[in-house]
């Protein structure tokens, strides 16, 4: 049965997919105490990248934010993998994006917003949350985006 949060995306229309399996030597979600860690989600959708290449060059700022949100719909479905239940969330503590940029592209914060307003829109205040946008040079697999999310669980 899901909760109230897998309803909530249900709402938006949105499903939580299959946890994306590692594509090196480490786990997609690691929990530690109350925490929860996830590796770097690619923006993967049915086990590929829909798009890849430089924001700024080869992908617009528009198109790098959707896929900022599919990293953070990817984020909770490993979040989901370790806790079994995503209502256990008692917040989003921190959310590290890194853009794949050209070398003028400035607009990385624009981009990560794509997975701070998934969040948002998920977990309302609890998904409110510190961050960091980052660009970068290049990403595995040519992918644009990358993000991370750190999750606070409630005491069981």
């Amino acid at each position: 049965m899901s909760g109230a949060v897998e309803a909530r995306l249900a709402e938006l229309g949105l499903t939580l997919p299959a946890v994306v399996p590692p594509l090196a030597a480490y786990q997609p979600a690691v929990r530690s105490g109350v925490y929860v860690y996830t590796s770097g989600q690619l923006p993967m959708v049915d086990g590929k990248l829909p798009v890849t290449g430089k924001v700024g060059a080869e992908v617009t700022a528009e198109e790098a934010k959707e896929l900022a949100r599919t990293c953070a719909l990817n984020a909770l479905a490993a979040v989901k993998s370790v806790t079994g239940d995503l209502d256990r969330i008692a917040r989003v503590v921190k959310v590290v994006g890194f853009v794949a940029s050209a070398p003028d592209f400035t607009g990385q914060p624009g981009v990560i917003n794509g997975a701070s307003e998934l969040l948002g829109e998920v977990l309302g205040d609890k998904g409110v949350h510190a961050r960091s946008a980052v660009g970068v040079a290049v990403l595995p697999l040519d992918s644009p985006v990358e993000v991370e999310v750190q999750v606070e669980l409630t005491q069981a």
